[in-house]
């Protein structure tokens, strides 16, 4: 049977965060079922797609960089298409649209976050018509888990339970180009997770903008809580969640994580400030004392959790004792790890309009000073697991040495160990070992697989 890209090769290329990156297994999924053939080089493509993410300013240098270096990468030999055809999707396609066209004329394809599903139409009109082909939705009528997937992992599955965001926080163009917060009925979630877990799969992360706000929209009150209950009943044996919005962190989601089985002892929770004043011009709606309330609240019920943050440095106006303050938080709470970013001023937020006269060199100093802080930590909170034998969901060899397995231990430290005799890494994929450490590294354990 013919189907539009039977012997076509496609390759997508994924910015940003964990919902583009199930995006992206949606779209390889559609392409898969009309015949086209994934590969992972740009130079085997026929088609190459970008999912792009535009929160910071780096996302776009990268992609206008990467799409306009194509114009000396030639087809492949035998490819049925005279020239490459070129696709960007994301947020940055829903943020420019056809603007994209005009500041990169040879792209063929442009699309947006709420249309995912008119991809392949727009891909085959690019090939028969030629021409820029431009769909930008404003919203969606569908939830993109109606599309087929092709995930990355067997083993492995993103299950969104939200998709949009409703927080404004004034720094971030994320509710400008995923819209509005919308949830999906609880039924249907559970379904999903149940297939997963009939197939195979060992770790499923919820994903959401917002998981904390999950189902206030279809029932009138967040009701995330009951979702983790329900998916650890499903049987699946490790279960996460990102991302989680601190002011609607709630007692019941919290005592989860002492009585549910599934439910990993790893948390992320973006405070993005330490500084009372700043999170009030960020608009993210609590204080840091109710952020270490949190954080007291988690350790009690769940001692051994390993917490993760985001924190902006340089926000418009941040004086030194701002920044004092995040320190003094990030020194205090000993975080296992934290993703540190300088401001990146998104035109379109509130933030981009405030007046900031800090020097850069300033800003940037700041920013070193709290990787050191955070360095300091994430070896300290490795250290204690020191000799400790922790069981290790392996997701192939390592990158550091290909006789060795890298994987990811409960509280999500990744984990390196040698390969049993008469094994590969690729066999022992999807299974969960058990590594005895004998050595803890800033950013990495190590150890001996043990029966």
């Amino acid at each position: 049977m013919h189907t539009p890209f039977m012997n076509m090769t496609f390759c997508v290329r994924t910015f940003g965060c964990q919902m583009n990156k199930h995006d992206s297994e949606r779209i390889a999924g559609m392409l898969e079922g009309l015949g086209g053939l994934m590969v992972d080089t740009v130079e085997e493509a026929d088609i190459l797609i970008y999912m792009t993410c535009c929160v910071r300013e780096a996302a776009d240098t990268r992609l206008y960089g990467q799409v306009a270096s194509l114009k000396n990468i030639p087809v492949r030999s035998g490819s049925p298409l005279s020239k490459r055809i070129v696709a960007v999707g994301g947020c940055i396609g829903q943020r420019d649209g056809d603007e994209l066209t005009k500041k990169l004329p040879h792209l063929d394809v442009v699309f947006g976050t709420h249309n995912l599903a008119s991809l392949p139409h727009l891909l085959q009109a690019a090939i028969e018509e030629g021409g820029h082909q431009v769909e930008v939705l404003d919203a969606s009528s569908s939830f993109p888990t109606e599309l087929p997937t092709s995930r990355e992992h067997s083993w492995a599955a993103w299950l969104p339970i939200t998709i949009g965001c409703n927080n404004f926080c004034t720094y971030c163009i994320v509710p400008y180009v995923r819209g509005r917060e919308k949830s999906r009925p609880i039924e249907d979630i559970v379904v999903e997770a149940e297939r997963y877990v009939a197939a195979g799969v060992k770790e499923i992360t919820l994903l959401g903008q917002n998981v904390n706000s999950y189902g206030r929209d279809l029932y009138g009150s967040p009701r995330f809580a009951q979702i983790l209950k329900a998916l650890d009943e499903t049987g699946v044996e490790r279960l996460r969640f990102a991302t989680s919005h601190p002011k609607d962190l709630s007692d019941e989601v919290i005592a989860q994580f002492g009585s549910l089985r599934s439910l990993m002892p790893a948390l992320h929770l973006p405070a993005q400030s330490g500084s009372d004043r700043i999170l009030q011009l960020m608009n993210r709606r609590y204080t840091s004392a109710h952020y270490r309330q949190l954080v007291s609240k988690l350790r009690d019920a769940c001692p051994d959790i390993a917490l993760s943050t985001d924190i902006i440095v340089g926000f418009p106006g941040e004086t030194e004792k701002d920044f004092m303050d995040t320190a003094r938080l990030v020194d205090e709470i000993g975080y296992h790890q934290v993703f540190t970013f300088i401001y990146s001023k998104r035109e379109g937020t509130p933030a981009a309009s405030m007046e900031d006269n800090t020097p850069h060199e300033v800003i940037q100093k700041r920013f070193d000073r709290l990787v050191d802080i955070v360095q300091a930590h994430a070896f300290e909170k490795n250290q204690l697991d020191l000799g400790a034998t922790i069981p290790v969901l392996v997701e192939g060899s390592s990158k550091r040495d290909e006789l060795l397995i890298a994987g990811k231990s409960p509280k999500n430290q990744t984990v390196h160990a040698p390969v049993p005799a008469g094994k590969t890494p690729e066999q022992l994929a999807g299974s969960i070992v058990n590594v005895r450490i004998n050595e803890a590294k800033t950013w990495y354990l190590a150890g001996d697989i043990v029966e």
